[in-house]
């Protein structure tokens, strides 16, 4: 459909506790592409969250598939709609970075292993085991969904948070 404009640190929609999607209608499917495209065309990024494009629905796509670090363990494109984690395991510290925070990465502790439930885009449930970087990335993308970014979840802001490199 097409590519949106990433909304950056500190729009206050980026802080919303997004609405569930009730139905899978036309609207939601474009709104779903919309994701997709943006995250494609950016190039780099392995997730984005609706409300990042301006929509504050329950809704993220993650591939990790093409990341070096996801490469080797992924799911694909996952069009996740309503989804909902139903358990963590373990835990590990990723750096991360963000389309809507630009210039700074941070130092984030999430579980290693996740499973996670939602729709797919075809309305169909689904329930996967997602591990490593790709459980970090769906993590980091559900958090959209909730108001939070991962500055909201770094243990120290003078010391886990970082300025990128230009």
């Amino acid at each position: 459909m097409a590519v949106k404009e990433i909304l950056q640190y500190p729009d206050q929609l980026l802080k919303t506790v997004c609405a569930p999607i009730e139905k899978l209608d036309a609207e939601t499917d474009a709104q779903l592409q919309d994701l997709i495209d943006t995250m494609v065309a950016s190039g780099h990024s392995v997730g984005v969250a609706a409300p990042q494009i301006g929509v504050p629905r329950r809704a993220v796509v993650v591939d990790v598939s093409k990341s070096k670090l996801g490469r080797d363990n992924n799911h694909g494109l996952l069009v996740m709609v309503n989804p909902e984690i139903l358990e963590k395991e373990g835990e590990e510290t990723m750096r991360e970075g963000c389309m809507s925070v630009p210039d700074y990465t941070g130092n984030v502790t999430r579980a290693e292993s996740i499973l996670v439930q939602f729709l797919d885009r075809d309305g169909s449930d689904r329930v996967i085991r997602a591990n490593g970087f790709e459980a970090v990335a769906i993590q980091h993308e559900l958090d959209h969904l909730d108001g939070l970014l991962f500055l909201d979840r770094v243990s120290n802001l003078k010391t886990d948070v970082y300025r990128r490199k230009k």
